[in-house]
């Protein structure tokens, strides 16, 4: 099969031609329909993502086709499906509760085992997986793989974002956008920060209240005199200094921070305004990917045409431009996000 292998930090991916993947007994053998490159892939291609080596083949927001099934799976060949980032195990405490996310024994393709930046993916524990409603296209499925679903589980799983709240989001990539169109869709008021104009032009366009350059001075005390006092809730989606700064200075007493960008690599330990935590009697929620058994609420969402997701996905690559995406993630990225779909150009 055809894949794009890192073989350098830093250096475009090979385009190889590899073997095709092994069916795992209690999973499947996709064909990928599609597979959305996220900011996630880029800590790994630059060598920040300590678990992503030379000779993966990254890719973890994907959805496919069946062409394989194996003895234990619970999926059939022709069946379309949509894929978590997290294979959870289904069966350790965690687990149990419903809180696959935090599963100590975690299946990782794409970040340890090979991931969609492929034509085929083997996909182990299918009992993750969730069917593709036939009225959601590949394309936009894949962007819901990393950043709707965790933008999902960040307001409504851990944040608890409730109808009349401002919501502030701090960088408006797919995260960013994924959690401005859900915070709008719970009936929340949104403020959204970034440092790029046409960024910040969509995200007005999506339905955001107020729209900050964190450029142009304290971007925090600004949010708070928008919002009478401060954001209920703050999303911080970079994973850098800066914006978790501003996101828990930008909330009112007792607002909820959550922590959705990927701090790694050498921002895996960064220095926080405790000060404000500790005077604001605030929240901070850590969150990862979103549990499996939570995509019938979203899926339903989109189906009943309550949440619009297409202007998430600007543009359409081949699997040879993989490289040009990720490397756009070196400075402000463009607006919107990018989706392989062509897997032979």
């Amino acid at each position: 099969m055809r894949a794009a292998v890192l073989r350098a930090y830093n250096a475009p991916l090979s385009i190889e031609d590899v073997p095709d993947p092994d069916c795992p007994p209690d999973g499947v053998i996709l064909k990928v329909l599609a597979c959305g490159i996220c900011r996630s892939d880029w800590h790994g291609w630059t060598g920040e993502h300590p678990r992503v080596k030379p000779g993966q083949i990254g890719g973890h927001e994907y959805c496919g086709e069946v062409v394989e099934a194996g003895p234990e799976a619970q999926f059939a060949q022709g069946d379309r499906v949509i894929a978590p980032f997290i294979l959870a195990c289904g069966t350790c405490p965690s687990c149990r509760a419903g809180e696959q996310t935090t599963c100590a024994d975690q299946r990782l393709p794409g970040f340890i085992e090979p991931g969609a930046f492929a034509e085929y993916v083997a996909v182990p524990r299918d009992h993750n997986l969730s069917r593709l409603p036939q009225s959601l296209a590949p394309e936009m499925a894949a962007g819901l793989g990393c950043r709707v679903t965790t933008a999902w589980h960040a307001l409504t799983g851990r944040a608890a974002l409730q109808a009349g709240e401002w919501l502030a989001v701090h960088g408006t990539g797919g995260i960013g956008l994924s959690a401005l169109i859900l915070g709008r869709a719970l009936g929340a008021r949104v403020a959204v920060v970034d440092i790029v104009p046409e960024k910040l032009d969509l995200a007005r366009a999506l339905g955001a209240e107020a729209a900050f350059d964190a450029r142009q001075g304290d971007v925090a005390a600004r949010i708070r005199e928008a919002t009478g006092g401060g954001a209920h809730v703050s999303v911080e989606a970079l994973g850098i200094p800066q914006t978790v700064n501003a996101s828990l200075d930008c909330l009112r007493p007792l607002g909820r921070h959550v922590q959705v960008g990927m701090p790694v690599g050498h921002t895996a330990r960064m220095e926080v305004n405790m000060a404000a935590v500790y005077a604001g009697n605030l929240a901070l929620y850590g969150t990862r990917g979103m549990p499996s058994w939570r995509y019938p609420s979203l899926l339903g969402l989109i189906e009943a045409g309550r949440v619009d997701i297409t202007p998430l996905i600007s543009r359409e690559v081949g699997l040879s431009q993989t490289s040009d995406e990720l490397a756009l993630f070196n400075g402000p990225a463009p607006p919107g996000t990018a989706v392989i779909t062509d897997f032979s150009a």
